[in-house]
C-alpha cells in the first residue's frame, strides 16, 4: 500500500469527495426507480421479477436450485424465497424437487414466465439504451466500464473470506 493510500485510507472523505459520493449514489438510485417503474408500467414485472427470470433464462434447462439462484441474483435466501412464492402464485414459475438432492427444490421458469420475460426484455432494454447509454458518448461508457472494473476490484478485495 502506498502512502497516499493510507492516508486516504485512514482519514473521511472529502468534503468533494462526498459529493461525488453522494451525486453515484443518488443518480445510480434514481435510474434505477425509473428503468423499475417503466419495466413495471411496460411489462406488469418488478425488477425483482425480471432479476429472477434473466438469471433462469441464463440457467440450463431454465432451472436452478434455489441456493443458487440466491447466489445468482444476490438476494438472502428468505428474500428470495418469498418472492419466488409470489411469481409461484402468478405462473412465471414453479418449484419442482431436486432430481439429485431430495431435500432441496429446483425452481423453474415456466413457458409463461419465459414469455413474460421476452415480452419484457424489449421495452426495458429499450429504457436501458434511453435512459443510460444514450446519456453518454462512447468515450464516458468506457470510462464507466473503467470505473465500475475499479470498483469491483476493490469490493472483492475487500470482501470477507
Amino acid at each position: 500500500m502506498t502512502n497516499t493510500t493510507q492516508r486516504r485510507s485512514r482519514q473521511s472523505p472529502t468534503a468533494d469527495e462526498l459529493r461525488i459520493w453522494r451525486g453515484f449514489i443518488e443518480t445510480a438510485r434514481e435510474l434505477d426507480a425509473r428503468l423499475s417503474s417503466r419495466l413495471h408500467d411496460e411489462s406488469a414485472l418488478s425488477s425483482g421479477d425480471y432479476t429472477v427470470l434473466l438469471a433462469l433464462s441464463e440457467a440450463p434447462g431454465r432451472r436452478l436450485r434455489s441456493s443458487a439462484l440466491a447466489k445468482a441474483v444476490d438476494w438472502e435466501r428468505s428474500r428470495l424465497s418469498h418472492h419466488i412464492r409470489r411469481m409461484e402464485g402468478r405462473g412465471l414459475i414453479r418449484r419442482d424437487d431436486c432430481a439429485v438432492d431430495y431435500r432441496g427444490a429446483e425452481v423453474v421458469m415456466t413457458d409463461q414466465g419465459a414469455q413474460a420475460f421476452r415480452s419484457a426484455s424489449v421495452p426495458h432494454l429499450r429504457a436501458v439504451r434511453e435512459l443510460f447509454v444514450d446519456a453518454l458518448t462512447p468515450e464516458q461508457l468506457d470510462q464507466v466500464e473503467d470505473l465500475t472494473a475499479a470498483l469491483r476490484t476493490s469490493l472483492d478485495a475487500s470482501a470477507p473470506a
